[in-house]
């Protein structure tokens, strides 16, 4: 689930934790090939495209506007749905759009668009999809949410330990699980290598912190929320000897 969400949700009494992080990085702003538009401050009066107001794609939008001395008022916020937003910039509906891999890769991949910021220039470090789980689940059987968590871990350390298991991870993906073209899974695996990372998952208050900020200024939140409220870092915490699964493809 995206981080803000489940942070709202969470705030508004919904019995879940954030136990672990799926990811790190894995979005990009994207304009048309093209476009004129070379820096944040050329989105001023332009139409930008998020996910929509709950998503970490919505606050890293916010950041950048921040850090170039910009507000929310200088572009227009669109909420799209991601699947949507390729074709929507190839259209020229919007003059860009974010969201996470894939669709953001496929636009580049066809040709038609242009990374403008990967996520790791834009707010290092970005969060993208956590792991959330009832509280009750949590206090009844914690041993599998640290099955759960450790599976995660492993299979990230053994993802990130080469190109040869990206491509395979690709290959496995796309054929057993998902309705995706193997190479634009390949190509966001890989162009660059860590345009999404998949260690360094564990919970850190001050990643969360950021967010809690920008989302308070954002009104995605109601008011402050610690961080003790929404989270249980001890899963985390407990993966610091795990290593890489002992998988390979065939």
């Amino acid at each position: 689930m995206l981080a803000p969400m489940a942070m709202a949700l969470r705030q508004q009494g919904v019995p879940v934790k954030i136990v672990y992080l799926g990811h790190r990085d894995g979005s990009a702003l994207m304009v048309r090939k093209e476009s004129d538009i070379h820096t944040m401050k050329d989105l001023r009066g332009k139409r930008v495209a998020v996910p929509n107001r709950f998503s970490n794609q919505f606050l890293m939008i916010a950041k950048a506007l921040e850090d170039n001395d910009l507000t929310a008022s200088d572009i227009t916020l669109l909420e799209m749905p991601p699947p949507d937003m390729p074709a929507a910039l190839y259209a020229g509906a919007v003059d860009a759009i974010i969201s996470g891999e894939p669709f953001m890769g496929q636009t580049e991949l066809d040709g038609y668009g242009r990374v403008l910021y990967q996520a790791k220039e834009l707010w290092p470090n970005f969060i993208s999809c956590v792991l959330v789980v009832r509280e009750d689940f949590i206090r009844d059987h914690p041993e599998q949410v640290q099955g759960l968590v450790n599976g995660i871990a492993q299979s990230g350390l053994w993802l990130d330990q080469s190109m040869e298991h990206r491509m395979k991870a690709a290959k496995a993906v796309a054929e057993n699980y998902y309705n995706q073209d193997p190479r634009l899974l390949r190509f966001v695996l890989s162009k660059p290598p860590d345009r999404v990372t998949y260690t360094k998952l564990r919970l850190v208050k001050k990643d969360f912190e950021e967010i809690e900020r920008l989302a308070l200024k954002m009104k995605v939140l109601d008011g402050p929320l610690p961080f003790e409220q929404y989270a249980d870092p001890r899963f985390s915490e407990n993966t610091t000897d795990v290593g890489p699964y002992p998988w390979e493809a065939p």
